[in-house]
């Protein structure tokens, strides 16, 4: 079992925020957009964020393999106690590249499946949300100042739920699971910042009925978790990161409750 505690999990926190501060680097000025294998976008932020991150866990004092959106190839599979860094060092590339300030640093640890600790910062926002398991989760406001965050719990009858959505990603399956739902209100958003949102008690649900990928959930995975929440499957089993050589995520659905 990996040691979690505060100090493990403060080390990441800096590591995140520097992430950050070279993605600001960027963000500040004019960048390139290059298309991946996949069609998706891939920025001067993402690899600087990448280099940041992957030289600063490698220098915790804890050697775990690391599993990196910008990295897949060098993952060579989770160590023998089912540990692997999963990181996604600028989610939110589209919302990067349309300067709306909605993109995320990722960074989580998983064990068996699990994610046991996770940190995820807003750089151009100034925010960010850090957990780990046993420790409780938390908001870092812009001013540094930590509060404790929890999930709301489940609406009272006749009061209408608080739904997160994609900003990006809008789906056709989307519209039927709303119904089912009742009466609601959207918030749109982008990047992991959806279910940061769930943690801290602002929105009741988020079903992602669309495409992601491990990196893009694990790390506010944690918060929702340690916040009281839930990241289910639509069968109702907890989202596994257990198999990640299965890059994509079963649709989903985060649960204030």
């Amino acid at each position: 079992m990996t040691v979690i505690n505060q100090a493990l999990l403060d080390a990441v926190e800096g590591i995140a925020r520097e992430a950050g501060d070279a993605i600001m680097r960027v963000y500040a000025g004019e960048f390139s957009v290059e298309e991946k294998d996949d069609k998706s976008p891939l920025t001067d932020a993402d690899k600087a964020a990448h280099n940041v991150i992957v030289r600063g866990l490698k220098a915790l004092p804890v050697d775990i393999p690391i599993l990196s959106e910008e990295d897949i190839e060098g993952f060579a599979g989770a160590d023998a106690e089912g540990r692997y860094w999963l990181v996604d060092p600028l989610d939110g590339t589209k919302e990067f590249i349309k300067r709306n300030g909605e993109f995320t640093v990722n960074i989580a640890l998983i064990e068996n499946g699990k994610p046991v600790l996770g940190v995820v910062t807003a750089p151009a926002l100034e925010i960010g949300y850090v957990a780990a398991q046993g420790l409780g989760a938390f908001k870092i406001e812009a001013d540094g100042q930590r509060k404790a965050i929890a999930v709301s719990g489940k609406p009272k009858p006749g009061v209408s739920w608080r739904v997160v959505g994609s900003r990006s990603h809008p789906s056709p399956d989307l519209a039927a699971w709303l119904e089912r739902l009742g009466e609601h209100t959207m918030l749109p958003m982008g990047s992991s910042l959806k279910l940061c949102t769930i943690a801290e008690g602002f929105a009741d649900a988020y079903p992602r009925l669309g495409p992601t990928c491990l990196w893009d959930t694990a790390a506010a995975h944690a918060v929702v978790l340690e916040a009281g929440g839930r990241v289910e499957t639509l069968e109702g089993s907890a989202l596994s990161y257990a198999n990640p050589s299965e890059k994509l995520n079963p649709y989903f659905v985060v649960w204030g409750h």
